[in-house]
């Protein structure tokens, strides 16, 4: 993991992984300046904010920006400024890495990378893949 958050520029970091069974809540306190993602790896949670909630699920990843209410223009300028690109940009590149070490392991295909990372085609994964890493994903396959 900390190559991979070496990999996306971030000044500093604090990792956790958590293993929590229904029912459970956490509540983060507020941090001016920082913002924050989660990852569901399995299962699913429900995340609520003062802007409303939504229902997250295995391989959704959420920015939360935390210390203050923000507009979403807002945030895009903040997160930008702080990680130095537009954060659909920063999580296409992050799932990049993830699907370059899962591809280069070898105990993955292709088609099952594509589908882990939420991609609904084989072919848009690919694309998108050759566009951030540079090469096609069957390429690094072990």
């Amino acid at each position: 993991m900390g190559e991979a958050l070496h990999f996306l520029r971030m000044s500093g970091t604090y990792y956790t992984r958590s293993e929590l069974t229904a029912p459970w809540g956490m509540v983060i306190p507020a941090v001016p300046g920082a913002l924050w993602f989660h990852v569901v790896t399995a299962g699913e949670g429900a995340l609520e904010t003062a802007q409303g909630g939504t229902v997250l699920r295995a391989r959704d990843l959420v920015l939360v920006p935390h210390g203050a209410a923000m507009s979403r223009s807002a945030f895009a300028a903040r997160f930008t400024e702080l990680v130095g690109e537009p954060a659909m940009q920063y999580v296409t590149r992050w799932r990049m890495h993830v699907a370059l070490d899962g591809l280069r392991d070898g105990e993955n295909t292709v088609a099952e990378m594509a589908g882990r990372l939420g991609y609904r085609s084989e072919a848009a994964f690919s694309r998108a893949f050759k566009r951030v890493v540079g090469v096609a994903p069957g390429s690094v396959r072990r």
